[in-house]
């Protein structure tokens, strides 16, 4: 029953993109149709393998030689983040049949998000840390591809590339990792290196711990890699909820949860941990601050809410990272989705262009307000009880300066969510938009999201059960509806955080106000604005790689036949390498 259902959650969209690819462009219903069955089926059997979990393997494929077995476990972390791929997958497949209604390429789009589901679920469910690898790098290759989706828009060529660029230093850190571990261990398995982390020397052990570091801080987009997933906007916008909500950014926090009971005794890891997720959180939010396009304004929310996880986990707060992923994912679908229908409706993504569609937009108006609240931490949605989860892991387990800046950055986050909201919304129209409300497999897909934002905290229970039975390495503990109130509400960090968070909505309200101060901290937003000359650096980057490329360029004969013998000889060195040292 396991093995065939996480056969399923990963195999079905594959299977789906092979179909959807076959029926070909010159039927689009059909394309639609099969995408959105497919995807929904794969939903299904997520949801079904959740009561199903267990640290025991689930679906072993004997592979044999220096690969060992390849392993699926069903653990809590694994199903969960299985469940979300999936599940709101399926939910930006849906969105899609409005949003890509009339769109050429469909066969192209659909078979790539079906892929990169499917490929994501696959990466959280598998033990095998070099089949971890493989995923990895599919997730990335399909990331790349639907950023680009666009090909004849330069600016989308170029995000899809500098994702990809900067994407790959974080596969580099995971294959080092990987093949450390198998050097010094004799295996690729998860459990193994959770287990005996500690007959590794410590270099060796330091090499890895700071290695799965940099991966997950360029897959999740966080400082000093956080400058790509802004540029991705350019991807349709179902593909932008999909890799910030459900696939490609989660991977790097989930690397990052997996392996903490290895590297949490490695000197400074924890703090630097911590370190890359504050700075994240605090950047981003100033450059949301500062955006006026409404699908950057998200991008950089994303990056700040990444930060807050990873700092989580750095500060030993596994179930409060992995509770507010769970959050994130379901309120920024669910504003990516709405800022797209709000796109597809008025055909800008200027927020300086906006304003006053509340009446025009009153579906979308309502879900997207509820998104907004659990993003900005109000009571009683999603995110409220997830990042108040976050800011107590920091109070207990990091220094106090750094949960203070935590704090800070979550008022921030209540000023943009404010600010992008009334831009949008309320006030005057800034210019003569034509609009109209959101179609009808839209809502279909904007619904169950604000279900979600709105409930979703009500499964933490259900969630910390999981996690606790499976994860006998991280030590965590199961926490009721009740316990979890009880907690925060009695924690001193809540109040602090409801505070800052009011301050910050009432900065937004009175900004008229606060002029002077708003003019004194111009140098500060001129500077988000141009991501901290972090944009000059990663330019530089692409710049080098791309000299690199031209140059490497000689090596290209043009002859196919003396390409393809250098390839498999190049193969033959590489299996005959695997084969002695196995």
């Amino acid at each position: 029953m396991v093995s065939n259902l996480i056969l399923l959650v990963i195999g079905l969209p594959w299977i789906g993109a092979l179909f959807v690819w076959w029926v070909g462009d010159h039927q689009p219903r059909w394309q639609h149709y099969l995408a959105i069955g497919f995807s929904v089926a794969a939903g299904i059997a997520a949801l079904a393998l959740l009561p199903l979990y267990s640290s025991q393997p689930g679906l072993i494929l004997s592979v044999g030689g220096v690969f060992g077995d390849f392993s699926f476990v069903p653990d809590g972390l694994g199903v969960m983040l299985a469940a979300i791929a999936t599940v709101i997958g399926s939910l930006a497949v849906i969105f899609s049949k409005d949003y890509m209604h009339g769109e050429a390429q469909l066969g192209r789009y659909y078979a790539l998000v079906l892929f990169f589901i499917g490929s994501m679920a696959g990466l959280v469910l598998t033990s095998n840390l070099f089949l971890m690898f493989l995923f990895w790098e599919i997730t990335a290759l399909c990331s790349y591809a639907l950023i680009s989706f666009y090909n004849d828009d330069p600016k989308a060529v170029a995000g899809g590339i500098k994702a990809l660029v900067i994407t790959q230093l974080g596969g580099i850190g995971l294959l080092v990792a990987a093949v450390l571990a198998y050097s010094y261990l004799g295996s690729f398995d998860l459990s193994v290196l959770l287990k005996d982390a500690n007959r590794l020397p410590a270099n060796v052990l330091g090499i890895l711990a700071f290695g799965s570091l940099i991966a997950a801080a360029a897959k999740s987009a966080q400082f000093p890699f956080q400058t790509w997933l802004p540029d991705a906007m350019e991807a349709p916008t179902p593909v932008s909820a999909l890799i910030h909500a459900a696939t490609m950014v989660n991977a790097g926090v989930y690397l990052l949860a997996r392996l903490y009971p290895a590297f949490e005794s490695v000197p400074f890891w924890r703090d630097a941990v911590m370190l890359v997720g504050v700075l994240s959180a605090l950047m981003a939010a100033l450059m949301a601050l500062v955006a006026t396009d409404l699908k950057r304004v998200l991008a950089y929310s994303t990056v700040s809410q990444l930060g807050y996880m990873v700092y989580a986990v750095g500060a030993g707060g596994v179930l409060a990272s992995q509770f507010h992923l769970l959050s994130h994912a379901i309120f920024k679908a669910l504003l990516f989705l709405g800022a797209g229908a709000v796109i597809h409706s008025v055909g800008t993504r200027d927020l300086r262009q906006m304003g006053g569609l509340k009446k025009q937009l009153p579906f979308v108006w309502l879900v997207f307000g509820v998104g907004a609240l659990a993003l900005a931490g109000l009571p009683v949605l999603n995110g409220f009880w997830s990042k108040e989860l976050i800011l107590e892991a920091g109070l207990n387990g990091g220094p106090q300066w750094m949960f203070g800046v935590m704090v800070f950055s979550a008022g921030l986050t209540a000023l943009y969510t404010f600010r992008c909201v009334w831009l949008v919304f309320y006030g005057e129209p800034r210019s003569h938009l034509h609009a109209h409300d959101a179609g009808t497999a839209m809502k279909a897909a904007l619904a169950p999201l604000a279900v979600g934002a709105l409930l979703s905290w009500l499964l933490v229970g259900g969630l910390s059960e999981m996690l606790a039975v499976t994860l006998p390495y991280h030590e965590i503990h199961s926490l009721t509806i009740g316990e979890m109130a009880l907690e925060i509400f009695t924690a001193p960090a809540t109040w602090i955080a409801l505070g800052v968070i009011a301050l910050g909505l009432a900065a937004w309200w009175w900004r008229s106000r606060l002029q002077l101060f708003t003019e004194a901290l111009q140098g500060v937003g001129r500077a988000a604005e141009q991501s901290f000359g972090f944009e000059a650096i990663n330019r530089a980057v692409l710049a080098l790689t791309a000299q690199a490329a031209e140059d490497l360029r000689g090596l290209q004969t043009g002859l196919l036949n003396w390409n393809i013998l250098a390839i498999v000889t190049a193969l033959a060195v590489v299996i005959a390498l695997l084969a002695l040292g196995a």
